[in-house]
């Protein structure tokens, strides 16, 4: 990532409440259940009122640099501003966001299962249905069967697809990628060529689309030469913002679309609240991407889990059990 000011305090996928709102704010009230988005929706820009994009750009500039719209932040310690991670930090118990990026849930949404749609769920969901535009009967490829990747798979079983293949460098992860809908796994160190010539070979030419969830340049390529040419379509999905990616023109002179995705193409605002909706109506999961549960207190503990690959997602708890059941508590300002 690029570099961030800080003082910093992480965090960008959560549900909370609502503790009190600012002057200006009508759409929210104290004790609705919402969930923070990192990218907002203000409803009234050219590129929201656009169906071919979801990039709101309302605070984009000032959030990307962890403040507000005024320039400065709402947390401080000692007299110290503290920056918001991408206007948001939801790493405590308090934070406060503008009200043009966050999504009202029902009341009786459950928050430490809805968090996960705060950003990794929808991302790779929407990459597959969005973005990738999966048709029924087509085979794909998700290359990192991480929390985007196996939503991605969902994704692809949602849209029907007919063959969907996970590719990860971790076996462990291959039983869970079946059970969101993979039809089968592969791992790349079990074989001497280029991952992308297996699957073309194993596809008898390519898959229809390849979804990219790992955010390497160098999977991003295999992704893209994984795909049949004349049609095929990679969506990359994967974040990473200071390198590149190198790209054989003639793979995409011969007919094959490259294209990337964020937040999975979902209008934010919007697009949370139905798939809060759709998970009540259990038409998407949720609970079997969380692995584990932690206290605030052991926050490293869940990133060591994140940097060896065990497990898919940990929610961190950031009132004790008695106290409240939310992952976040928030104050809006407009």
């Amino acid at each position: 990532m690029k570099f961030r000011p800080f003082p910093l305090v992480l965090g960008h996928e959560a549900a909370g409440i609502v503790e009190s709102v600012g002057p200006e704010v009508t759409k929210f009230s104290p004790g609705d259940k919402v969930i923070p988005l990192f990218l907002p929706q203000c409803g009234e820009c050219d590129r929201c009122q656009s169906p071919k994009t979801n990039h709101c750009r309302k605070n984009w500039a000032h959030t990307q640099r962890g403040v507000m719209a005024d320039g400065t932040s709402r947390i401080t310690h000692q007299s110290q501003q503290v920056y918001q991670f991408l206007g948001v930090s939801s790493f405590s118990q308090y934070t406060v966001v503008p009200d043009t990026s966050l999504a009202k849930i029902p009341s009786n949404a459950p928050l430490d299962k809805v968090c996960l749609l705060g950003c990794g769920v929808s991302t790779g969901y929407g990459a597959a249905l969005n973005a990738g535009k999966i048709e029924k009967d087509s085979s794909c490829a998700v290359f990192g069967l991480g929390a985007v990747g196996l939503a991605a798979i969902m994704g692809c079983q949602a849209a029907q697809a007919k063959r969907i293949i996970g590719v990860d460098i971790n076996p462990d992860k291959f039983e869970k990628a079946k059970m969101f809908g993979a039809t089968e796994c592969v791992n790349p160190q079990d074989y001497s060529k280029p991952i992308q010539d297996v699957l073309v070979e194993m596809t008898e030419g390519g898959v229809d689309c390849a979804l990219e969830c790992v955010g390497s340049p160098v999977i991003m390529s295999a992704a893209l030469e994984s795909t049949k040419d004349a049609w095929g379509t990679c969506v990359i999905a994967g974040w990473s913002e200071t390198e590149a990616m190198s790209v054989n023109v003639e793979k995409i002179l011969m007919g094959r679309t490259l294209k990337g995705t964020y937040f999975g193409d979902w209008k934010s605002v919007d697009g949370v609240s139905k798939l809060v909706e759709d998970y009540m109506n259990n038409k998407l999961k949720l609970d079997e991407f969380i692995t584990n549960n932690l206290p605030l207190d052991q926050i490293n503990v869940a990133f060591e889990h994140m940097k060896i690959g065990k497990g898919i997602r940990t929610v961190i708890s950031l009132w004790p059990e008695e106290a409240s059941d939310t992952v976040a508590t928030l104050k809006m300002n407009q």
